[in-house]
Order: structure tokens, then C-alpha cells, then sequence
């Protein structure tokens, strides 16, 4: 039996019911392809949900605000991508009338598409031959096939982008890119249950003891350390917040005000202290509450939250700065850390 026949009858035999499986709406498979793109099929599931609830066509999307599309993907991290998928909203009812494109010529130019996802809305809604490539078509291939060329370079790409295109001929695309990459999640997973595969008689990587060390990636970025200490100045129904700005990340999402500091810092360090003073005045008293570590691709971040009282603000001076309703700050988008906290304290 082929590698592309095993394949395809293991995923008949073994595939999870996904209600963007039971479609050929390019908008339905957009929602659910860059969500994935995030997240597990179990996480990502609610948020797909909750999008479709929301905008349940291309043009209801298009007409949201962008506040409103961050809060629906709070929580799931690379806020760009929601943003993307907005403009890309407005920019398929601008070019296409409203008529989400199939053609992966017509996708790849969008923004927030990339091959895979082109390749993933293209073959499932239209069958059009465009293989898909993401993390577990890479895994499956390079063990499979015994590559050893790291996925995350530019040999590597083209290699297995050739590969995987080879291996689409003949197939029904719809059918085979959505069995390769459901065979990648189950059964081929980074700890795989080899015991149980259908292809494990010609699998290079078992057969020359590589599962553990295939597929190959290089680590290229260097993981950034950084400290926030969010002051956190509540009065009555009211609370003082900021909006994060471009440049840096969870950017246009709201938070409090905040001080960064090179190292781990507590209430009564001196310089800190006096930083806080000049916000909110020389009489202000400050008391730490509790302390995180949020983790990002790049950045582990040590959040310390510091409530404060006694304190006073001259608005004028700091304008991005704004005293809101708690309840309107808890409709808007935060990073999660502070949608974490707000929970718990607020």
C-alpha cells in the first residue's frame, strides 16, 4: 500500500468530526484555519465558535470594529493575526464583493495568508492540488522519508514543499491534505504510538531508531527576559488604564499603567518608588499583590502587580492615561495576563 493510500484510510478509519470539516465555505475554513494557527483543535474550538456566532459571513466580519475582534480573540496570543483578518475581511468586500476566494492565486495575495493557509483553503473548499505544510505535515514527511534538513530553513522549506507537492498528485486534495495533517496530530505526534501506525514498516526514522531526533529544527531567537510592574489605581467604580501603542507587543490592547524595570524589582526599591511618585504623587502608597510569568515566542515576561492608594494623577501631563468604568474596561481587549488578573481582582 502507497504512503498516500495508508494515509488516507487511516484518516477515514480514525478522523475527528470538525464542523469546518462538513464544509466548502472559504470563510467557515478561514476562521478555522488561522485560529488553529494558534492553538489546539480543543482550545481553538470555543474561539472558532464564538467568531462564527459573531460574524457569521465575510461581510458581518468586515463591518466589526477592531476592539471588538480583539476581544473575541483574547487569549490566543499573536493579536496581529486577529487584526489581519479583519483588514483581510474588508479587503475581500472591497476586491471581491463579498465573495471569499477559493483560487489559491486570489489567496496567497491577501494579507495574513501564507502558502499553508492558502494551500488549506484552496484544496478544501475548491479541490484545488495545493499541498498543505505546517508542523505535523513536516513531522510525518521528515520521518517518514528520513530528512534530516532542519524545517525552519530555507533548504528545508523548499524541500519539503516539494515533497509534499509530489505526494499531492493523484490524490483527492481535500481529502489527503486534511488526512496527512489529522495523521501528524494523532497518530504521529512528537511522542508517537508507533505500535499502532500503518506505515511504521517503511518509517526511516523508526527504522533507523530517529524518531526522537526528527524532524530537525534550528534555533534561530534568542528568548528575551523582561519585567512590567502594573499599577493597578482603582476609585470607586472607576480605574486608570492605558492603551498599548505600535512597536511593542500586545499592541492596541489595554492594560494599566506600567513601569519596566531590568530586573526583578519590590515595593520599597528606590528607584521604583520614586518612578511611581512622579506619576501619582509623593503622598501615593504602594502594596504588591501578586506576581506572573507570561510566556510568549520569543520573551518570558515577569509581571508584578502593585495596587495603589493615596494617590493622585494630573491628566494633563499624562494623557495616555485614562480613568474608565471598571465594567467598560472589562468589555475591552487585554493581554491575557491582565484579563487573568482583572478576574481574580476587579
Amino acid at each position: 500500500m502507497s504512503f498516500q493510500k495508508a494515509i488516507v484510510t487511516w484518516y477515514q478509519i480514525n478522523k475527528r468530526e470538525l464542523p469546518w470539516r462538513s464544509t466548502t465555505d472559504a470563510y467557515v475554513i478561514w476562521l478555522s484555519e488561522i485560529i488553529l494557527q494558534q492553538t489546539r483543535v480543543e482550545q481553538g474550538l470555543p474561539y472558532f465558535h464564538k467568531f462564527l456566532l459573531n460574524f457569521p459571513t465575510v461581510r458581518d466580519f468586515a463591518n466589526a470594529n477592531e476592539d471588538e475582534v480583539l476581544k473575541l480573540w483574547q487569549g490566543l496570543g499573536y493579536y496581529s493575526r486577529g487584526r489581519n483578518m479583519l483588514f483581510t475581511a474588508q479587503q475581500i468586500v472591497a476586491e471581491y464583493n463579498g465573495i471569499f476566494p477559493v483560487k489559491y492565486s486570489q489567496l496567497i495575495k491577501l494579507k495574513g495568508i501564507g502558502d499553508y493557509t492558502a494551500a488549506a483553503i484552496s484544496s478544501f473548499a475548491a479541490n484545488e492540488s495545493k499541498a498543505v505544510v505546517d508542523g505535523n505535515v513536516f513531522r510525518v514527511l521528515s520521518r517518514y522519508f528520513g530528512i534530516n534538513v532542519p524545517i525552519n530553513s530555507n533548504a528545508g522549506k523548499k524541500l519539503f514543499s516539494k515533497l509534499a507537492q509530489e505526494l499531492i498528485v493523484g490524490q483527492v486534495p481535500a481529502v489527503y491534505n486534511q488526512a496527512i495533517m489529522e495523521f501528524g496530530a494523532l497518530q504521529c505526534k512528537p511522542k508517537p504510538g508507533c505500535e499502532t501506525c500503518p506505515i511504521a514498516q517503511n518509517c526511516s526514522a523508526l527504522i533507523n531508531q530517529q524518531v526522537n531526533v526528527l524532524p530537525v529544527k534550528l534555533k534561530l531567537v534568542k528568548v528575551k527576559e523582561r519585567w512590567l510592574n502594573y499599577l493597578v489605581a482603582s476609585s470607586g467604580e472607576y480605574i486608570l488604564i492605558k492603551q498599548r501603542q505600535s512597536g511593542d507587543v500586545w499592541q492596541k490592547l489595554y492594560d494599566f499603567p506600567v513601569i519596566e524595570t531590568s530586573r526583578a524589582i519590590n515595593s520599597t526599591d528606590p528607584h521604583f518608588v520614586g518612578q511611581v511618585k512622579a506619576l501619582f504623587g509623593e503622598e501615593v502608597i504602594i502594596r504588591p499583590v501578586c506576581q506572573k510569568r507570561h510566556l510568549l515566542t520569543h520573551q518570558i515576561i515577569y509581571v508584578h502587580f502593585f495596587v495603589l492608594e493615596n494617590y493622585m494623577i494630573n491628566f494633563n501631563q499624562h494623557a495616555d492615561i485614562k480613568s474608565v468604568l471598571v465594567d467598560d474596561f472589562k468589555s475591552l481587549p487585554h493581554p491575557k495576563v491582565i484579563s487573568d488578573f482583572t478576574e481574580m481582582y476587579l
